[in-house]
């Protein structure tokens, strides 16, 4: 590979994998600092790179239902003129971070000179690269990746870059509550959030955030009629926080000293933005999925549901994470 290689790297996923996506970004640009980096993404999740200084470019398209009121054929002829564009970058190296066979085959229709993969075990034929990505953190699984073009060690904290200032030590203790849940194994019902909230010491102001609409909606469903409870039920209490967009919820969460929330975005953006998590697991890997790279307190019950997690064991979490860390 040459000093200043062009390398890829595709991340077509969620917007919590993204964010475990930027060590490896990181390390890159460490290992080749003259490298072109790109980054291919779609609309839902690009938000996770704005300012992020480690790419050169991000490359954007739209899934169909990300899109409502696109045509289809508008959204593939966007799709087909964004990949030539990409093949006529003569790629030396595509990385595959996101697992499964449709992003192999995007890869390889890109032309790039390497194409490296996340597999089981490492083997190597013809352009193809499989990197053994073990069993362990998903910021290792994808960090591993990079081992093919050298990068060695641990992998860095995971990065979000927000507009918002960071608050000050010395200003009153904020808590972020972000209320929503996209599993419903993961949902806590809004009487356990009211009731922690009754709980926690009174001086600490709170951050409720949460995605706005309508619960029924079959696309995006929302939290409005939560939020709307936990504000009649705690007046004055919180301030209310809803966030129809991923910057809006970046800048928000950067205000706040700590976050408490459900496994999903909103935990990786905490952690990308170096906040102390408390975090409530249902059904997913908490050994893959925990936050990376700064403090937490993983809260997950026998049974893999949400419900099944007390509000003494979050109350107790937030305590101790927030005197661990001189917070309060």
């Amino acid at each position: 590979m040459t000093s200043a290689p062009r390398i890829l790297v595709i991340r077509r996923d969620n917007i919590g994998d993204l964010i475990c996506t930027t060590p490896l970004l990181a390390g890159l640009r460490l290992a080749h600092p003259h490298a072109w980096i790109g980054v291919l993404v779609h609309s839902y999740n690009a938000p996770v790179l704005k300012g992020c200084s480690d790419v050169d470019e991000v490359f954007v398209y739209r899934k169909a239902k990300h899109s409502p009121g696109e045509s289809r054929l508008g959204l593939l002829v966007a799709r087909a003129r964004l990949w030539l564009r990409l093949r006529r970058l003569t790629l030396d190296a595509a990385l595959v971070a996101s697992p499964g066979d449709r992003a192999e085959r995007m890869a390889a229709g890109l032309r790039a000179a390497r194409i490296i993969v996340r597999g089981p075990s490492a083997s190597s034929r013809g352009r193809l690269t499989v990197v053994a990505e073990g069993d362990g953190h998903e910021v290792e699984r994808t960090y591993a990746l990079g081992a093919a073009l050298g990068l060695r060690g641990k992998p860095p904290p995971v990065r979000v870059h927000a507009a918002a200032p960071q608050p000050s030590p010395h200003e009153p203790f904020t808590l972020g509550v972000h209320i929503s849940a996209r599993k419903p194994s993961q949902r806590w019902p809004a009487v356990r959030f009211e009731n922690t909230l009754r709980a926690i010491d009174p001086s600490w102001k709170v951050r409720m955030f949460w995605a706005p609409g309508d619960e029924h909606d079959p696309r995006h469903p929302g939290d409005d009629r939560k939020a709307a409870a936990l504000e009649q039920a705690l007046p004055g209490r919180v301030q209310p926080m809803p966030t129809p967009t991923l910057g809006a919820l970046v800048d928000g969460l950067a205000g706040c000293h700590a976050v408490l929330c459900a496994d999903g975005g909103a935990m990786h953006v905490a952690a990308g933005l170096g906040k102390p998590v408390v975090c409530l697991f249902g059904d997913s890997d908490a050994a893959r999925w925990h936050p990376w790279g700064v403090p937490y307190r993983l809260l997950q019950a026998p049974s893999r549901h949400v419900n099944d997690i007390t509000v003494d064991a979050v109350v107790a979490a937030l305590r101790e994470l927030s005197a661990a860390n001189g917070k309060v």
